[in-house]
């Protein structure tokens, strides 16, 4: 069994921490680019919407946080207290008073009250978890009836088998599973799918928005 493993076959949180505090500190040069064009897709459909309170799941280094609207209030949790440590520092530098709170937090174990957010957001994130279905229902839970449940991330299909098998060996280093599918986080759960759409320029992701009942 690898060290990225559990008896289930699933990502270890352990394991996904130690890759991040591996590279907090160049993830906005390396991994920034490389996830540029779903995370500005990601924001400026959040930004079209009527929303007051934003939960952003797996906020990172907060690469996010500047480019939604001044008005929306946003709470970001990660478990990696090495990218939250960035993610303060651009707060603070570039004053966002709208960022009321970022705490290391287990996407599996939200600590907020049921309804408590208008939108939940995941970019980059569902790959990472230990246990995909678990973090969706907990975003479902504190996301508030009609809201919205925002997801970016990269879904295998059959016809991508082939960039599977190429990522896997990678996976243990970049604390990631390639081989993630929609049907797979879905499976069992209520929320109504209202968009599923590849962002360019490759395709090699897709911005999934759903809504809670």
């Amino acid at each position: 069994m690898s060290e990225t493993d559990s008896p289930r076959g699933r990502m270890d949180v352990a394991a996904v921490i130690a890759a991040y505090r591996r590279y907090a500190g160049f993830y906005d040069f390396v991994f920034g680019p490389a996830f540029r064009w779903g995370r500005r897709r990601s924001v400026a459909r959040i930004n079209t919407l009527g929303v007051h309170r934003l939960l952003e799941v797996g906020v990172g280094t907060g690469l996010s946080l500047p480019r939604y609207r001044r008005d929306i209030h946003i709470v970001g949790i990660d478990v990696s207290r090495d990218m939250l440590a960035v993610a303060k520092r651009r707060v603070e530098e570039e004053r966002l008073a709208n960022v009321d709170l970022l705490a290391e937090m287990d996407g599996e174990q939200l600590a907020f009250v049921d309804g408590a957010f208008d939108a939940v957001v995941a970019m980059h994130v569902m790959s990472v978890v230990p246990d995909p279905q678990r973090c969706l229902a907990e975003m479902q839970r504190v996301c508030r009836p009609g809201g919205t449940i925002l997801i970016c991330n990269h879904f295998a299909a059959g016809s991508e088998k082939w960039l599977t098998r190429r990522l896997e060996p990678f996976a243990k280093w970049l604390g990631w599973r390639p081989d993630f599918a929609l049907s797979e986080l879905l499976s069992g759960s209520t929320l109504d799918v209202t968009t599923n759409d590849p962002i360019p320029p490759f395709g090699l992701f897709n911005l999934v928005i759903l809504r809670n009942g």
